[in-house]
């Protein structure tokens, strides 16, 4: 049996990141990627939501916990940022 691909994730504010499967990294990434360059920009809630919809069926865990993970590792490698002052608070791509 072959131990499966682990991806260490990063902190925007430098804490401490989670040991996720790739597999399943790469996945919530694309998603992430894909439809905020889609939308230009989301609402965190929307992008939730729609995960749930899109990813629900075919996911194995807790969608939710691995959006906020990759959205801050996304966040933490520059890709993807907070837009100031939006609150619900939104997401765009980093220019």
């Amino acid at each position: 049996m072959s131990v499966p691909d682990k991806i260490l994730t990063m902190h925007p504010k430098g804490k401490k990141g989670v040991n996720i499967s790739r597999e399943k990294y790469d996945s919530i990434c694309t998603f992430i990627l894909k439809t905020i360059s889609k939308q230009k920009r989301i609402s965190y809630q929307d992008l939730n939501d729609l995960a749930e919809e899109k990813l629900g069926e075919s996911f194995n865990g807790s969608i939710p916990w691995y959006i906020v993970s990759v959205k801050l590792d996304l966040e933490a490698r520059n890709i993807i940022e907070r837009i100031p002052k939006t609150s619900p608070h939104e997401l765009r791509l980093v220019e």
